[in-house]
């Protein structure tokens, strides 16, 4: 009985393992093309789901159709919402490239290894 438990402990947390370093390698693909030579726009949100999306499309509006073209990409990272923000944020990353959507610690992270040019 005692194998039994110890093998599943050990498979729990080798699958958690294996879990975390997909969720890290598939960070790095998406975020590898973020250089220091561009302006990133990084919005911190928490419980915002009435007014993210509407932020967000008049942002998106300003960067594709205005004279923001020098801003590459929109970060958004979610502070811990509660609500529905991190979803609709997901959706309209899902529509637009160049939303990308993280939590804080992760946001940290990217920013602490920007490449430079």
């Amino acid at each position: 009985m005692e194998n039994f438990l110890l093998n599943s402990v050990l498979w729990t947390l080798a699958l958690y393992g294996l879990f975390e370093l997909i969720k890290q390698i598939i960070n790095i693909i998406t975020y590898t093309n973020l250089r220091a030579d561009g302006i990133y726009l990084i919005i911190g949100v928490k419980n915002q789901e009435e007014k993210i999306e509407g932020f967000l499309r008049s942002s998106l509006f300003k960067i594709l159709y205005g004279k923001e073209e020098y801003i590459k990409d929109i970060i958004v990272a979610d502070l811990g919402s509660t609500d529905n923000t991190k979803e609709i944020i997901n959706k309209l990353g899902l529509e637009y490239d160049c939303i990308k959507t993280t939590n804080w610690q992760e946001c940290k992270e990217i920013i602490d290894n920007i490449k430079d040019s």
